[in-house]
């Protein structure tokens, strides 16, 4: 009796520590918010809303570790020396019952006997597949959701280059520097533990996960130049994608023979195998969920909304389940579902879709970086080495600078618009690491190399977002890169950046109103005429009817294809950007009566005016430009329309 009374007691106990670990957490995160709302009134930009969550996690962190007491008595280590390999469940007769034990880590000789014995502690400290099925999805589906389609796929070949090339000479090149790293501290008496040329590899491949994310976010606020933005947001995109696959075929590679850990070309060339094949069918798998979410819930927006969620969602756990990477198949989801899905949605599902994967996407953040502060103190497997950390960060910078330099030089080659050295210098200085270098680094801290890399990335990623990101407002105004709050205070020249005065948008650049079109890259370009003819007729509401696009001998396929509401719509449906930043093409001038926008087209007023009225566009053109976003917009900043008066002798 007295037995089960304990156990009843135990069990309150153990419910009472979980309900003030997830209420930690919470708090945390309302901490954050009033915080983060404190900054934006004060428009203090020097610290991002994740370093916010981080240094709280840190004072959280510091409490629990020192500031309770151990509540939990000691445990009593019993030998099995006649098995060769760990169980992942135990079950142990005590007395004639059976209990069960799960397999928590291993733990070296040296430290048995000074376990942590804080329950609290061991409460805080989640499963490292909370962050991958639970936290990852919401945040790497909003970056494909919200994906600014106008200024991604005018830069898509770059973006592309960077994502893929750039990841992978990034993750070679810190791979064989922490090797030679590696060596040194064996060579010196530091090296307590094995270390392999693949566990420097996986390394390289952790930390090549760049995560800009305060960068992005003072981008974003200041209106920053288009193309650089669209830059660093596409790599970091593309890159967590390429960096989880990298990584998944590094573990994969396995050489045959005695030594395991060798070179052997065939196990590389299955490594590379492994790579190509996951990435495609993840892509694959992405790609069709987010094109066969077609919903009919119309009248129910709730239930529309509910499946558009799970849907979404599912995506990520069946490529997981399927032995792709999820990652890449729900950001691929999101981009598939904001292009088609999205269109088909009603305006109730819309406005409900975009709120709640930012709502998930900013507390599953911010959730991340917070536990980031916590861990550096409440994890109990911490290995720092200060030769293989300063190590890390030489590596890091010369990777980075491998990545971008010579990429932007062989870029700019083909590019109409070349990637300047300022701008080369920022992507340079951006490179931040964050949740998703983090989340693959947690994923396995079961040996010596793991633990040491989880101890080193956790220390990078506070390094890169506390200095490098405070540093972001500093080091546009050195580099002089302009933005439109600059232009707007007067800080700036209108001739320069981003922005141009009215009277220099009437000159030798007849086409301007096709700018976005021409600039767009040629492979979007030859996708965009059979998707628009084609497939949007089929998945969505809008595109011309498949009966004026396809022979006339496929009329009767033609009509079964087409969506009855494709005939109603006279106009294409509007794709628009989450948050818009300003492009030149995009200025609207008011003089009168009349609204001008600088892509030549006016508003309706009276007169009728344009800046560059001499070539009318085809339907086509005028279909390609809308769905980009490149419209008319009426530009507003913080709740004022930016106007500019023009001369009287203009």
């Amino acid at each position: 009796m007295d037995n089960e009374l304990a156990t009843e007691q135990e069990a309150e106990e153990s419910h009472r520590q979980d309900s003030v670990s997830l209420l930690t957490f919470i708090l945390l995160l309302t901490l954050t918010i009033l915080t983060i709302w404190l900054f934006k009134h004060r428009r203090v930009r020097f610290l991002h809303e994740t370093g916010l969550a981080m240094i709280y996690g840190l004072i959280v962190g510091v409490i629990l570790r020192y500031g309770t007491p151990s509540t939990s008595g000691h445990d009593k280590p019993f030998s099995c020396s006649q098995e060769d390999r760990p169980f992942t469940t135990l079950l142990v007769n005590v007395s004639g019952k059976f209990f069960e034990y799960t397999l928590k880590g291993e733990i070296s000789p040296g430290k048995i006997h000074n376990v942590e014995q804080n329950d609290m502690l061991r409460k805080v400290t989640f499963d490292p597949e909370v962050f991958f099925n639970i936290l990852l999805p919401p945040i790497i589906f909003h970056a494909g959701y919200s994906l600014k389609k106008r200024h991604f796929f005018r830069n898509l070949g770059s973006i592309l280059a960077y994502a893929f090339l750039g990841t992978a000479v990034s993750c070679f090149i810190i791979g064989n520097l922490m090797y030679g790293v590696v060596k040194l501290m064996k060579l010196v008496g530091q090296l307590s533990g094995k270390f392999y040329y693949t566990d420097c590899l996986l390394f390289g491949a952790i930390i090549s996960a760049t995560d800009p994310v305060t960068v992005l976010a003072i981008f974003n606020e200041l209106h920053a130049d288009v193309d650089l933005y669209a830059l660093l947001f596409g790599e970091s995109v593309l890159n967590d994608a390429v960096a989880i696959v990298l990584s998944s075929s590094i573990v994969a590679y396995q050489p045959t023979g005695e030594n395991t850990h060798a070179f052997d070309a065939a196990a590389f060339f299955k490594s590379v195998g492994v790579f190509l094949g996951i990435f495609s069918g993840s892509f694959m798998m992405g790609a069709v969920t987010g094109v066969v979410t077609f919903t009919k819930l119309h009248c129910f927006p709730l239930l529309e909304t509910a499946l558009f969620f799970l849907m979404s969602w599912s995506t990520f756990l069946l490529a997981e389940a399927c032995g792709f990477t999820g990652v890449v198949a729900v950001l691929f989801c999101g981009i598939t579902q904001a292009h088609y899905t999205y269109n088909n949605l009603s305006v109730e599902s819309r406005s409900r879709t975009k709120q709640l994967f930012e709502v998930l996407h900013f507390l599953a953040e911010n959730f991340i970086f917070s536990y980031m502060g916590l861990a550096l103190f409440t994890f109990q497997k911490h290995i720092f080495s200060p030769v293989f950390i300063i190590g890390a960060f030489v590596a890091i910078f010369l990777g980075r600078a491998a990545h971008i330099y010579p990429l932007s030089f062989l870029l700019n080659l083909g590019r109409r618009h070349k990637i300047s050295w300022n701008f080369q210098h920022m992507m340079m200085f951006s490179g931040l690491r964050g949740a998703m270098a983090f989340a693959l680094a947690i994923r396995d801290t079961a040996t010596y190399s793991h633990q040491m890399m989880f101890s080193t990335t956790l220390l990078i990623v506070f390094f890169t977002v506390w200095i490098v990101g405070g540093g972001t407002t500093p080091m546009l105004s050195w580099l002089n890169i302009r933005s439109v709050c600059n232009c707007m205070l007067g800080k700036t020249p209108f001739s320069g950046g981003n922005l141009r005065s009215p009277t220099e948008l009437d000159g030798p650049d007849s086409e301007r109103r096709n700018r976005t079109k021409q600039e767009s890259a040629w492979l979007f370009r030859l996708w965009y005429s059979f998707d628009h003819n084609y497939l949007k007729p089929i998945l969505t509401h809008s595109g011309p009817p498949l009966t004026t696009t396809l022979p006339s001998w496929c009329g009767l396929i033609a009509r079964c294809l087409t969506s009855p509401q494709v005939y109603d719509n006279q106009e294409q449906l509007r794709e628009e950007d989450s948050d818009f930043i300003l492009n030149d093409g995009d200025l609207t001038v008011t003089y009168g009566d009349t609204t001008i926008t600088a892509n030549g087209s006016s508003g309706p007023h009276t007169a009728t005016t344009s800046l560059d009225g001499r070539r009318t566009k085809s339907s086509s053109e005028e279909a390609l430009e809308r769905d980009l976003g490149a419209a008319d917009h009426e530009v507003t900043s913080r709740g004022t329309r930016l106007v500019f008066p023009l001369e009287d002798n203009a």
